[in-house]
């Protein structure tokens, strides 16, 4: 087992210096089965959350000193090893058997199919075996689960309880079931037909849905570990599920990036299909007939036409019109995907050793966590939407030695959408040590950032691009957020970044909105820069646009840029730098508008960007002010000069 995990001493229950309000932290299993039948779904998802409350970090140092002393309490604070009673449960002794694999053909990008590994029709079911194991370390005060070596195939979700470390040994490869129907029978909240589903979020608004393959509810010090990444939990999101050959991944539907490369298409999806942007006659023709809406009021967030009814634009529509969780059903009859590991209002979550691939969204997505650390994991999925590692509003985390080779960002820090911001902002990120193989961006924050972003620290990081020739890294740091995401970026540092390969050589546009005073296809603010704050991120995608957000105090230094040979020559990128702020002519909501503020206080430093494609336009500025540059080289040129646009 990781030799950094102790299973010598029972967790002591260590004094924290801020109390959990609510009944959430003392309630036990049954007692939260209680809590959901008692009308907690009847709330708003804001009402819901006094259950699960966000901590703010308490440290000694101050953001107007050294940022770098805060984050090393960060990683002082989260480098304690996390202890388990020294009890084994072994799986096979509830019942567990391994499965035989054969071939099957299975898609395994946007675009590539492969033969890979499958359990056989029939095969043994691990689910109960599994939940039995958990449920009898979580009733004897904790322990560890052991899965051993070989292929097990589980339809039904992992459940993580309190004090439970579940540890698969090398060798040890979890199928998980690719057939949806498997994630809508165990849930804690019965919805009739649409099945048995968990509080969930899905793109950072709160929803009943299909269960997560591991997920956890309100629970304290769990541990999922690996002892190398032949520790793999698969979630088979490219394996077909039907006769059409439809898989997860076919879900997602149309892609709509412009320019985009190694990545135009959804695996076995064509027009008319159903999928999460297919509108989806099941949901609502109208939000008076869910809620009680003035006119206007629903006129605005429906927008035009009925485009708003498809799965993932109608659960945003729910969070914008105050639609309470328990009428906020998906699960059967619907398309939205869930992640494969989420872990939702929990303390203490340590994640190390182990391989996480094909999943069916987002790979990892703790969710209103606390104490949380990932360290050497392999996060692998190249299908639609296969973020490795996004928290969303969740206090202390670090990210340590992980590789990450994604079919989207790599790591993207979320924190609400909509009006589903109770939980707060992300806040005291350390991500260090990593690689990132190839994915959208390396580091992103946003899009959904509702309730705000701030102390997020990045070092020592190699931004590999490894598959630069076919499907490259679209950019290395990242924000999104728009005029409907809205929240703040304050506080954010990176440093010490390799980027050998650099980025997309080819500019991929973003569309604005009629009257823009920006042209669609443009600005590459997509893919292309080696550092994008987009705060117009897909406009066309929101119908309000009420909320501008705010970002400042940014400081990027020692990023070294690579070239690859591009169509033009040897190249690092399109262009270096794309800082689009906030567009004010977006906003639709009451007068007066609130200020739309621009990007301030940025500095970039000791900088070597290589040589952009676009080397007449190396960067791309509009609403920013106080850019400073400090010795940073893009192409022939040194700058050290303040930039307004």
């Amino acid at each position: 087992m990781p030799s950094s995990l102790s299973t010598k001493t029972k967790f002591n229950g260590e004094e924290r210096s801020t109390q959990k309000t609510g009944a959430k932290q003392a309630l036990p299993a049954n007692a939260r089965r209680r809590f959901l039948k008692s009308g907690a779904l009847g709330m708003t998802a804001a009402g819901a959350a006094m259950a699960l409350p966000s901590f703010a970090m308490q440290t000694k140092t101050d953001s107007a000193q050294d940022p770098w002393n805060r984050a090393q309490a960060i990683i002082d604070r989260l480098n304690q090893t996390p202890r388990f009673p020294e009890h084994d449960f072994l799986v096979t002794e509830f019942g567990a058997k391994t499965c035989e694999v054969v071939p099957v053909k299975a898609w395994i990008s946007h675009e590539e199919q492969a033969m890979l590994s499958s359990p056989i029709v029939g095969s043994h079911d691990c689910y109960a075996a599994f939940a039995a194991a958990i449920q009898a370390c979580a009733k004897a005060g904790g322990g560890r689960v052991l899965i051993p070596r070989g292929d097990w195939y589980c339809a039904g979700p992992i459940v993580l309880l309190s004090n439970v470390h579940v540890h698969l040994q090398a060798g040890a490869h979890v199928y998980f079931s690719h057939q949806p129907e498997d994630y809508a029978k165990y849930g804690s909240v019965d919805c009739g037909g649409n099945g048995r589903l968990v509080i969930s979020r899905w793109q950072s608004n709160d929803c009943l849905n299909y269960s997560p393959m591991v997920y956890a509810f309100g629970q304290i010090n769990v541990a999922l570990t690996g002892e190398d990444w032949t520790s793999i939990l698969d979630g088979q999101g490219g394996v077909p599920f039907n006769e059409a050959g439809d898989c997860w991944w076919t879900w997602k539907g149309k892609q709509k990036t412009i320019n985009s490369v190694g990545q135009d298409g959804t695996p076995n999806y064509k027009a008319g299909k159903m999928s999460e942007n297919t509108v989806n006659p099941l949901n609502a023709k109208a939000l008076s007939e869910v809620v009680n809406i003035a006119n206007d009021e629903a006129a605005l967030i429906q927008g035009e036409g009925d485009r708003w009814r498809a799965d993932g634009a109608y659960l945003p529509a729910l969070s914008e019109a105050r639609v309470p969780l328990a009428k906020r059903v998906f699960g059967r009859g619907h398309y939205l995907r869930p992640p494969m590991i989420q872990l939702i209002g929990c303390d203490r979550v340590f994640l190390q050793g182990y391989q996480v691939t094909n999943t069916p969204f987002w790979q990892h997505h703790p969710v209103n966590c606390r104490d949380v650390v990932i360290r050497k994991v392999l996060a692998k999925s190249h299908g639609p939407n296969s973020d490795g590692f996004d928290p969303e509003a969740c206090d202390n985390v670090l990210v340590d030695a992980c590789t990450f080779d994604t079919g989207d960002d790599c790591i993207a820090i979320k924190a609400g959408k909509n009006r589903d911001t109770q939980y707060g902002p992300s806040r005291n990120i350390v991500i260090q040590n990593c690689t990132m193989q190839s994915g959208h961006g390396a580091v992103t924050l946003g899009s959904e950032m509702a309730g705000g972003i701030e102390h997020v620290y990045a070092q020592n990081l190699l931004f590999e691009n490894r598959h630069w020739a076919t499907n490259p890294l679209n950019t290395a740091i990242r924000l999104k957020t728009n005029l409907n995401r809205g929240g703040y970026l304050r506080h954010f540092y990176v440093r010490n970044v390799h980027i050998p390969n650099g980025v997309q050589t080819s500019p991929s546009f973003y569309a604005s909105l009629p009257g823009s005073p920006i042209a669609s296809r443009t600005v590459a603010s997509a893919a292309g820069a080696v550092v994008t704050f987009d705060c117009d991120y897909a406009p066309v995608a929101d119908n309000v646009r009420i909320r501008p957000p705010e970002v400042r105090d940014v400081y990027i230094s020692n990023v070294t840029v690579g070239n690859v040979r591009s169509k033009t020559g040897q190249n690092s990128c399109y262009q270096a730098i794309v800082i689009l702020g906030p567009v004010a002519s977006d906003y639709n909501g009451p007068q007066p508008m609130p200020p739309v503020l621009p990007v301030r206080n940025v500095v970039i430093e000791n900088c070597d960007f290589g040589d952009p494609v676009n080397q007449a336009q190396a960067m791309y500025l509009y609403n920013v002010k106080g850019l400073q540059l400090k010795n940073v080289k893009i192409g022939s040129k040194v700058m050290t000069e303040e930039f307004n646009a």
